[in-house]
């Protein structure tokens, strides 16, 4: 199992319970596939450039330990998601 971890930027005229919603679903799907470590949300921050013509994002950083398969997947549906505007997986060095 390898450590990575995940930034997600929502987008932030979604409502709370979708954002909320959004998160769940991300950490249910990490639960699943690897074991969870952290989860921080920073809040509604400013864009350094617009993304899909928005300018800030709800930004939330997800660290976890997984397999080196489930990147892939879980990149997949960051994707296919709505209501995501960026996101960038990274495979933490080992300590």
């Amino acid at each position: 199992m390898n450590k990575y971890e995940v930034i997600i930027i929502i987008d932030s005229q979604l409502t709370e319970e979708t954002i909320k919603s959004t998160i769940e679903k991300f950490k249910a799907l990490i639960e699943s596939h690897g074991q969870f470590e952290s989860i921080e949300e920073w809040g509604n921050r400013r864009l350094a450039y617009p993304i899909r013509y928005k300018e800030e994002g709800f930004y939330v950083l997800v660290n976890f330990s997984a397999a080196p398969e489930f990147p892939q997947e879980l990149e997949r549906v960051l994707k296919i998601t709505d209501g995501i505007l960026k996101y960038l997986v990274i495979r933490k060095d080992g300590d």
